[in-house]
């Protein structure tokens, strides 16, 4: 008989909320706003979405085996703390510590990016490998790392913080505030060397043949290859998957970045690693939330 697992995805602008069974399946889901009246949700509100999410599965919290958390930002596993300044400013808050009372459930808790290399290996393109990193491109860069079945996570939480990559030597005042690689292959990296309002506006440019948005991508994609290939370098990946916002012009990046990426990368890890688009999308740390909390992957 399937277990059931609540997933949660708190998000910087929106909370998702599913169902998900032990096979993979969506029984429920449901989404709301991160952030009623600018503030972000009281735990008490998140909680009542949740049972709510629960009631529409046709299940009672005792048909479920945990609830898995993921959010955007650093999750210290070590202390239960999350720093996420899009939903709760600078300032570390007691995460774990102010949603298990509050549960009827065991609750774990990690990062987004952790969510999203699990849910990608479980129900993903990545399903059945063991040695994954999830590269999401979007306003910023971040990894999700799993090296022998294991999530990589760092002695306080920040590993996989890989958009700090130094790739240029010749210092930019941006690259204090958001590290090297985020500052040259993030969207508004692209959107900056076509003087664009965003990377959509590149990419439709570009697809319509404009030398200039052209040109853009081709320096984005180089940028973005080279941190790739740091990555599969250093840990050897069965698989690289590439999310975030900007790979929704996948169609402009992803070949490119392939073939830019053997150029870079160490000569024996580049052939034995594939470099694929998520199949998953937005879901991929709603699935992997669930896969925390089937696992009860706690530290």
């Amino acid at each position: 008989m399937s277990q059931a697992a609540l997933a949660i995805d708190l998000g910087g602008t929106k909370a998702s909320f599913a169902i998900i069974d032990s096979a993979g399946a969506i029984r429920s889901r449901s989404k709301r706003p991160s952030h009623e009246g600018g503030t972000a949700l009281s735990f008490d509100t998140l909680v009542a979405s949740a049972a709510d999410t629960v009631r529409s599965a046709g299940l009672a919290w005792a048909d479920v085996r945990a609830a898995g958390v993921v959010v955007p930002g650093i999750y210290n596993p070590a202390t239960g703390r999350a720093w996420a300044p899009n939903l709760w400013g600078c300032d570390e808050v007691p995460l774990l510590d102010e949603l298990r009372p509050r549960f009827p459930v065991p609750v774990v808790v990690d990062s987004d990016r952790s969510g999203y290399v699990l849910g990608e290996a479980w129900q993903g393109v990545a399903r059945g490998c063991t040695d994954v990193v999830f590269l999401a491109v979007g306003t910023g860069i971040g990894a999700g790392i799993l090296s022998h079945g294991c999530l990589v996570r760092g002695s306080g939480g920040i590993a996989g913080a890989v958009g700090w990559f130094a790739l240029d030597p010749r210092w930019r005042d941006e690259y204090g505030r958001m590290g090297s690689f985020e500052a040259e292959a993030a969207g508004p990296a692209l959107a900056r060397r076509f003087g664009a309002a965003s990377a959509e506006d590149v990419a439709e440019a570009a697809r319509g043949g404009d030398p200039t948005a052209r040109r853009a991508v081709d320096e984005t994609v180089e940028w973005l290859a080279m941190g790739v290939a740091n990555l599969v370098s250093a840990l050897n990946p069965q698989v690289v998957v590439l999310g975030g916002g900007l790979m929704q012009a996948a169609d402009l990046f992803l070949e490119p970045v392939r073939h830019a990426v053997r150029r870079w990368a160490q000569p024996l890890a580049a052939p034995q690693c594939r470099i694929e688009l998520t199949r998953l999308g937005e879901d991929a740390a709603l699935f992997g939330a669930a896969r925390l909390a089937l696992l009860e992957e706690t530290p």
